[in-house]
């Protein structure tokens, strides 16, 4: 009898021990099924998710392809106008400065006009005018060219004048004068200058020859002609042989 009670008491301690296992793996299999559907909730809605986004990215894209291409267009568009505007700009600007032109040209014409009708002179008697102005003015050129010479003969008459009265004053010559040897000849001891009446130069005036700022000869001239002058190496002064190239300088510059 104990034995069957022991037996009894074993099985159902058995049974309620089965029980209670059963309760705990009924909730944990409760638990994993509720986890499986929350991941398989999440990954539909992770899903849900992604495919919009990839919506959303096309949509972008497609609307970024086509503001690249709008800012393009407009772009050429604003070039090709801005051309456009510069070349009108231009165009104004030329036609502004032709129409200012035609104007003064107008205006001068005008001005012709109305002196002219104040003369009350005909055509003839202004072209006969116009001719003698011509003549008179030819007349005084060749006038103040003669003037010129007789200048420069004057004042070289005058300096072999002072000569014969004072053989011991210098020729002074132009402070600003300066010029080159053309030609050195040191067996007859002369030298040929490029410069000349014109220049200011004068017979008997003496010229300092200096090369690279060191004094090589001092010359006396003794032949003028227009623009070229032709002088002797002054016997003493020839510090060292006259070359082609050399330059001269007066050696009595005028105050």
């Amino acid at each position: 009898m104990l034995i069957r009670i022991c037996l009894i008491i074993a099985v159902v301690a058995g049974l309620a021990v089965s029980g209670l296992n059963f309760l705990k793996v009924k909730e944990k299999i409760t638990t994993i099924q509720g986890e499986r559907e929350s991941e398989r909730t999440q990954k539909e809605a992770a899903q849900t998710e992604w495919a919009s986004t990839k919506k959303d990215l096309s949509e972008t894209r497609a609307e970024l392809k086509t503001t690249k291409e709008t800012l393009a267009t407009t772009t050429e568009e604003r070039d090709r106008a801005v051309a456009e505007a510069t070349s009108q700009t231009r165009r104004a600007d030329k036609l502004t400065d032709d129409l200012n032109k035609t104007r003064r040209e107008r205006d001068d014409a005008q001005a012709e006009l109305a002196a002219y009708k104040l003369t009350e002179l005909n055509p003839q008697q202004i072209l006969q005018i116009k001719n003698s102005y011509k003549g008179l003015q030819d007349e005084i050129a060749a006038t103040q060219a003669e003037n010129k010479l007789l200048g420069k003969k004057i004042v070289q008459l005058n300096v072999e004048l002072d000569r014969y009265r004072n053989p011991e004053k210098p020729v002074f010559l132009p402070a600003s004068l300066k010029g080159k040897v053309l030609v050195a000849d040191p067996k007859w001891n002369f030298v040929v200058l490029d410069i000349g009446g014109e220049q200011g130069v004068l017979e008997y005036g003496e010229l300092l020859v200096n090369r690279n700022g060191r004094l090589v000869a001092k010359i006396v001239v003794r032949s003028v002609q227009k623009d070229r002058s032709i002088a002797n190496v002054l016997p003493g002064w020839e510090l060292s042989e006259v070359m082609e190239g050399d330059m001269v300088i007066p050696a009595h510059p005028a105050s």
